[in-house]
């Protein structure tokens, strides 16, 4: 066993509507935190109540910290089609994978 744990990707809804990216490796208790305002993120605090809209495991932490970029950057049209499942996360990566190889094609 190597000692790395698998960490999810989620989305919450909020209170006013807005939408939450974040990792965890357990989202429950990730959400506990949220909501308990003391060692949620500070964008949470007093948005509740939160709902937990999409969470799907993505791997170890490097994996999940870049799907999270990437989520982050969509906009939210995008993470409702993440949520709907009109679109898949792998297609949102893979997508944000052929942009960044376009990109520094153009550049180089």
């Amino acid at each position: 066993m190597s000692g790395s744990r698998d960490y999810s990707l989620y989305i919450l809804r909020c209170g006013d509507g807005t939408l939450y990216t974040g990792i965890a490796i357990d989202v429950q208790r990730r959400l506990d935190a949220h909501e308990c305002g003391t060692r949620g993120a500070k964008y949470l605090r007093g948005r509740g109540p939160l709902r937990l809209e999409f969470a799907l495991p993505v791997g170890d932490r490097a994996a999940a910290s870049r799907a999270e970029v990437r989520v982050k950057r969509l906009g939210r049209s995008g993470k409702e089609a993440l949520i709907e499942g009109r679109v898949s996360l792998d297609d949102v990566l893979a997508e944000a994978d052929s942009r960044s190889h376009v990109a520094a094609g153009a550049s180089g």
